[in-house]
Formats: C-alpha cells, sequence, structure tokens
C-alpha cells in the first residue's frame, strides 16, 4: 500500500494506462471479481471459489493479457468492501507485492429508489466507479477502513469478549428470573454463591416443589451462569497480567495505564477505548467523534432545518462506552470544566435536555481523552489517581 493514506481519497498519482484496478465482491462460497484491464476494451468480470490463490492468479493473468496488448502494468490495485472476512485478504495482497483497500460499505452511495434491482454483478460495477473516484483523488466517492495488523485486531478480542459474555450474563438472570415468576417466585438472585443450594428450598405459591423439568431447567442455567462468570474473571485477570508485564514507556499499554488514572474510569473502559478507537491515528478531534458516531446528522432542505439525532455511522462499542462513562463522570469529576459545563447547559432541569447534552459531553469527553493520550493535554479540573495505584 502507498505510504500516504487517507481515507477520503487516494493521494497516488492514478496512472490509467499502466495500472490494472479489481474489485470483489467477496461472499461465503463464492467471489466475484471485476477489472479494469488497460488495453483491454472488454470489461473483465469472472466468478471463482473464496480462495485467495485463484485471486492471485486472475490478476497475473489480466496482467498478462494486458502486456499483450502492449501496456505494463507497473500496478495493481484491489478493493473490496468490509464485512464478515474481515482484513485477511488486504493483508495477504499486500503481502504479494498488491495494493489492497477495504471500503466502508455505508460510505458507497446507492440508488434511492423504492425497489432497485440487486445482484452481485450489479454491486460490482457501483463498488468499480467509487473506487476509481478514489483512486482519482475525488472526495466523496467512498472512504476506505484502515486494515490493522493482527497484533491490533487480536487485541480487541478481550474486550469484545467480556461484552459479549456480560450480554450473556445479563440474559442468563433475565431467563431465571422470568421461569420463577411463572410460579409466583420473586426476589431470587442467582448471582449468589449459594443461589444452587437456595434453589432447592424454593417454593411456589401454593407451597409446593419446584416442578421437575422446571427445577432441571433453573439447575442448567445457574451452571451456565457460573461458566460464563468464571470466563469473564479469566478474561479481567488476564488483561491485568499483560498490563503488568508490559512496558511502561509507550503503546497502547501505556495510554490504557494513563486513561485509567482518570478518576471514574476503569480498566475494562480504558482498554476497550484505546483498543477500538484511541490508539487509531485519528486525523483531528472532528475525526474522533464521527468515529464514535457522536456527531449530529442534519436535515436540511430549502426552509426546513431539523437535527435527527446521532449520526450512528461510527464504532458501536466506542459511543456506548462513552455515553454510559458521560454519566459515571457527572459523579466522580463534579469539579472539572466538562461536567460544569453540562451542568450550566441543563440548568432547566428537564430529563430530555439531560439526555441530549449527554451525548455531548461524552462527545467532549472523548476528545478530552484523546488529547490526553495524544499531546499530554489535561482538561481543566479533572482529577487523576496517584501514578501506579
Amino acid at each position: 500500500m502507498s505510504q500516504s493514506f487517507d481515507s477520503r481519497k487516494s493521494l497516488t498519482a492514478f496512472e490509467q494506462d499502466s495500472t490494472l484496478v479489481a474489485v470483489i465482491e467477496m461472499s461465503q462460497s463464492k467471489w466475484l471479481v471485476a477489472a479494469v484491464v488497460p488495453g483491454v476494451e472488454r470489461r473483465a468480470l469472472k466468478k471463482l471459489d473464496a480462495d485467495a490463490g485463484a485471486l492471485l492468479k486472475l490478476l497475473q493473468r489480466w496482467r498478462d493479457e494486458a502486456r499483450k496488448a502492449g501496456r505494463t502494468i507497473g500496478r495493481i490495485v484491489c478493493a473490496y468492501e468490509a464485512g464478515r472476512d474481515g482484513f485477511w485478504l488486504a493483508r495477504w495482497l499486500q503481502a504479494q507485492a498488491i495494493e489492497a483497500y477495504v471500503i466502508h460499505a455505508t460510505s458507497v452511495a446507492v440508488s434511492r429508489e423504492h425497489r432497485r434491482a440487486k445482484s452481485d454483478r450489479i454491486d460490482t460495477e457501483l463498488l468499480m466507479r467509487s473506487f476509481l473516484g478514489w483512486l482519482r483523488g475525488e472526495e466523496r466517492h467512498c472512504n476506505m477502513v484502515a486494515i490493522p495488523t493482527v497484533a491490533e485486531e487480536d487485541a480487541r478480542r478481550p474486550s469484545r469478549e467480556r461484552e459479549s459474555l456480560v450480554g450473556e450474563q445479563t440474559r442468563i438472570v433475565n431467563r431465571i428470573k422470568a421461569i420463577l415468576a411463572m410460579f409466583g417466585i420473586g426476589g431470587f438472585n442467582p448471582k449468589l454463591r449459594n443461589a444452587a443450594q437456595k434453589l432447592e428450598r424454593l417454593r411456589t405459591v401454593e407451597g409446593t416443589p419446584l416442578p421437575e423439568n422446571a427445577h432441571a431447567e433453573l439447575h442448567r442455567d445457574l451452571a451456565r451462569l457460573r461458566l460464563v462468570r468464571d470466563q469473564t474473571r479469566a478474561i479481567e485477570g488476564e488483561r491485568l497480567r499483560r498490563l503488568a508485564a508490559a512496558p511502561a514507556a509507550t503503546g497502547p499499554h501505556a495510554m490504557v495505564r494513563l486513561i485509567a488514572r482518570v478518576i471514574g474510569v476503569g480498566i475494562e473502559t480504558a482498554d476497550m477505548l484505546v483498543n477500538e478507537a484511541l490508539a487509531r491515528n485519528l486525523r483531528d478531534r472532528r475525526a474522533v467523534a464521527r468515529y464514535a458516531g457522536l456527531t449530529g446528522a442534519p436535515d436540511e432542505s430549502g426552509k426546513r432545518r431539523r437535527e435527527r439525532g446521532l449520526a450512528r455511522a461510527g464504532n458501536g462499542r466506542v459511543r456506548r462506552g462513552m455515553i454510559q462513562l458521560a454519566w459515571r463522570f457527572l459523579i466522580f469529576q463534579k469539579d472539572s470544566r466538562l461536567v460544569r459545563w453540562f451542568r450550566g447547559r441543563t440548568a432547566d432541569g428537564r430529563s430530555t435536555t439531560r439526555k441530549t447534552m449527554i451525548v455531548a459531553l461524552a462527545r467532549k469527553l472523548l476528545i478530552a481523552l484523546w488529547r490526553l493520550v495524544t499531546t499530554g493535554e489535561m482538561t481543566e479540573g479533572i482529577k487523576l489517581r496517584p501514578a501506579g495505584t
């Protein structure tokens, strides 16, 4: 890939006569590859099995066709939409000296017709038009996703797995309470260590023991709950071990330690923010807010002016985490400039105003944390824990 990279446009001069351009429409078992081959008038289009080796042979074959047509290919560029397959193909193509880009799927403009034709062939045409515009350096054709390394992707796994486990724990607890509610039983806490023993003593409103099948199902749910909680604790313990073993000077672990020193921010939140957002090479504060989906979505036409709420086009994990952190921030950082700003904007006491302004506080807080880890700038009034605690 070119050393210079801008997600909005290519910074490398595009020489169409010596560049083989290919786009890939990927599915689970088949790939449809379309290309613009210099010197070849027909549109190159080939469906093949989902295999990287077959893709490389196809690109080499098209390069040989261009050579026979009198064109020397000095650059091969490929692109595909971000999706289930992730970034492995882009990294593999780059290792084969082929430029590879991953297109942000929602950045490609589509027809606004109510019911439009949809096929892989049409999708490749749309991707090719957008990709060619991006290669020419024109903005607003599409945006590219930064391709992470294997280590960067792997660093996100613990936080995402823990989020999934916490959600599973909530579902199991709610299911246990729902089953007990059918027999008129309330006040049972499945999270207690002796929950299984207490389950044996439960009685329905009629004073009878729980039915056999319901009793067995509840025991299985409690066992599943114990497993989920054990796995969650294992992830948290492993994270602390890695933080303790990592060098303290630079890198993502240093960012995690620095953010975790902010009173009100825990290790889990700090780890999620660093690996999902703050360790990325974001351009400026606007890019930080956009990446988290904490910017507005205006709707203006003629005299009509209205706001449709959050764009929600960014990272949902960062957005949810920042809004939750903003509520905690009001408790733990009461004297900070950001909290004073929030209180000044919500002096009317209306709940709707607080819900709107908490999003603005989350955006300002994320930008403040980004500045903290990139420039060391500390927002006025934010209190830190002593180093090493």
